[in-house]
């Protein structure tokens, strides 16, 4: 029935996506914004009735999964869909970061700066199909339908890309994007090939069922891996982010990076831990490192980036790596026969799935409030926000604190209890995982401490200070529709950080379903917690070995600050002194002479730099007496695009070169080549035994 009910709302998404593709083409210059408004209320309120059902069946502990076959598709296999506890609680984050999305995009539209007159009319057909994509491929119970939905999801998401298509950045990241959706497509396509095996048999029922030799499950894997960690953002597969994410308006980015990167997770745990089986350790080792790897990199790619959105947009690779580390410690204790360990990892995993779905659809929608006040993306241009912009600020320091991995707030807890999954590593008996855990966790430390510097960047940069260009001196907050869903996820943030037993206890289901054991009962509010744990605690493992109280933190914040106020409004002096703001020495108060962004990064450019970027610097220092300022230029290579895609890029490029010519030919010469192709083929076929 829930099933059901989802699929029609699906449905509507689709022919509401028709209804403005036709509503776009009668409109000249695109459709009124008027349209793209109620357009963005009913994509809201399809998303919100789907996302509760997915909710309620989340919740239905003891309820079978839910199947339904349409016949539609492949004539001899037709359309199967399932709903269980793993595409349930992944329904609920695609609906939750959907509806919020929706909402924002209607303030967004009526703030923004300098847009494109016909961006609503390109938005508008495609933004419903994206969303159906996305519900499609976490509901589909058979390979031909994932596919489907798969390359819908990404050709509807690659048009969104594309709505400022006379920029040629925006072209540019099409492209790539386009070239990697095709690639992760094809990636799956082989994967669920070799899985199907000889009989064909597609359906994923019948792929559990199948017991494939254990060099097949291998590849398998590794094809699962690339063609959603294309998808997802694994380095170095992780191309299309930061050139994606910018290109496309605020509310699709938000998306893009808040919940389709949590639909390749989906579809790796899918694959992963439902239809190829128990993983085996050396599968969670291989996940282990390229999730440690991706964590780090992304992150130091952040630390380096001006541009608000591209800053994000890496740290979304950062915290791809992280749910990847949690997934891989997930393999490794399940092929341990430590299932306890498996269902704290994976639980973490997951947590963070939710947590990183709500936070940084939270800095997506702040960027582009701030975009759309001022008409910049450039840190530099920014500058004194937080008192024109409050709101946005308040709420925008709320995710910067949430994905910095700060208490009481939710993305502590997920990154807390994939260290407390860290420190099991010691009780299993393989040196493979003793010598790689600790290493990872390390990775993650490291990943966490730069995350609270670059956002400490991020924040300082755009809202403290003086204003750094006219723009930013006359910017006002955004639409209140625009606040609303802000306000939502900063409300989130704060709720899972606080009660974080509550989703923990939600999770429970999909981590029985995938390693067969949960985490113990943490309690859904303090009142019910179990006995011997201190109220509002969580215990990961055992409550003589570690805890955590969201609420006690929460509360001794709250009383801390409290009492340092009334302390210095007790203890200070009423005397009055009126004197010039400090500022570093520098008597003149220009925004000048403020700090920067590339002065935050310059600490870790200088560490990191000759490794990670192969960062060339050039000083012109002007002899004595000369008046001519001094100079100093970096220049920061990404040496993982120089590596793996700017070689292919460029032997593409001669083989059209080279093959150019053949398009000139005379129809002799076609006739020619069609004739000795023929022959050749001819000739395989008689030298074949």
């Amino acid at each position: 029935m829930i099933l059901s009910a989802l699929l029609a709302g699906i449905l509507i998404l689709v022919v509401l996506g028709l209804a403005g593709a036709i509503d776009a083409v009668r409109a000249p210059g695109g459709a009124p914004r008027g349209a793209a408004g109620q357009g963005a209320w009913l994509y809201a309120a399809a998303a919100s009735i789907t996302g509760v059902s997915a909710l309620l069946s989340l919740a239905s502990l003891a309820a079978p999964p839910e199947t339904l076959v349409l016949p539609l598709g492949l004539p001899w296999i037709g359309w199967h869909f399932r709903l269980d506890a793993l595409s349930a609680f992944f329904l609920f984050v695609v609906d939750l970061g959907a509806a919020s999305a929706s909402v924002f995009a209607i303030g967004y539209g009526r703030a923004r700066h300098g847009g494109h007159a016909d961006e609503p009319g390109r938005v508008l057909p495609f933004y419903p199909v994206f969303l159906a994509g996305l519900g499609l491929v976490v509901l589909a119970d058979d390979a031909f339908s994932f596919l489907f939905a798969w390359e819908l999801m990404s050709l509807a998401s690659w048009a969104l890309v594309l709505v400022r298509h006379r920029d040629p950045e925006s072209v540019r990241a099409g492209t790539v994007y386009l070239l990697m959706a095709v690639l992760s497509g094809f990636l799956l396509l082989l994967c669920f090939g070799l899985l199907a095996g000889p009989a064909g048999s597609y359906g994923f029922a019948a792929m559990r069922a199948a017991h494939p030799a254990a060099a097949t499950v291998a590849l398998a894997l590794v094809l699962a891996l690339l063609g959603t960690g294309a998808k997802a953002g694994l380095v170095p597969l992780h191309a299309w982010l930061p050139l994606a994410h910018p290109a496309a308006p605020s509310h699709v980015s938000a998306l893009m990076s808040g919940v389709m990167t949590k639909v390749a997770v989906y579809a790796f745990l899918r694959i992963a831990f439902d239809l190829i089986g128990p993983p085996s350790a050396w599968s969670g080792l291989v996940v282990l490192a390229v999730g440690g790897l991706t964590a780090v990199l992304g992150v130091l790619y952040a630390l380096m980036q001006h541009d608000l959105k591209r800053l994000l947009a890496y740290h979304t690779v950062e915290n791809i790596g992280i749910i990847f580390i949690g997934i891989g410690l997930a393999m490794v204790f399940r092929a341990g026969g430590e299932g306890a360990a498996a269902a704290l990892a994976l639980t973490a995993a997951l947590f963070h799935v939710f947590n990183h779905a709500v936070f940084k659809s939270l800095l997506f929608f702040g960027s582009g409030a701030v975009e759309a006040a001022t008409g910049e993306r450039d840190m530099e241009c920014q500058g004194g926000l937080i008192h024109r912009m409050r709101t946005t600020s308040f709420c925008f320091l709320i995710g910067c604190a949430a994905i910095s991995a700060l208490p009481p707030l939710n993305g502590f807890v997920s990154e807390w209890l994939t260290f407390q999954a860290i420190l099991l590593g010691p009780a299993l008996p393989d040196w493979g995982p003793k010598l790689l855990i600790p290493a990872d966790g390390a990775l993650l430390a490291l990943a966490a401490a730069l995350a609270a510097a670059c956002f400490v960047k991020a924040f300082g940069i755009t809202f403290l200070g003086r204003p750094r260009s006219a723009a930013a001196a006359v910017a006002a907050e955004t639409d209140r529709l625009a606040l609303a869903p802000m306000l939502l996820l900063s409300g989130l943030c704060l709720f899972a950080g606080v009660f974080p037993g509550a989703v923990i206890d939600a999770l429970a289901p999909v981590s029985r379903a995938l390693v067969g054991a949960t985490m113990p009962v943490q309690g859904l509010l303090p009142w019910h917690s179990p006995p011997g744990v201190p109220l509002g605690a969580i215990v990961p493992v055992a409550a003589a070995r570690s805890s955590y109280d969201g609420l006690a933190i929460l509360l001794l914040i709250g009383a801390v600050t409290t009492l340092a106020a009334l302390g210095a409004r007790r203890l200070a002096s009423h005397a009055l002194r009126r004197a010039p703001a400090w500022d570093c020495g520098f008597p003149d108060q220009s925004p000048a002479t403020q700090y920067t962004a590339q002065s935050f990064a310059e600490p870790i450019r200088r560490t990191f730099g000759p490794l990670v970027f192969g960062v060339a610097s050039t000083i012109r220092v002007p002899p004595p007496g000369s008046t001519a300022p001094a100079r100093i230029e970096h220049v920061l290579h990404d040496r993982l695009w120089e590596i793996f895609y700017a070689p292919p890029a460029a032997l593409v490029r001669r083989l059209a070169d080279a093959l150019n010519p053949l398009q000139f030919l005379t129809i002799r010469r076609y006739l020619a080549f069609v004739f000795a192709a023929l022959v050749l083929l001819l000739l395989v076929l008689a030298l074949t035994p």
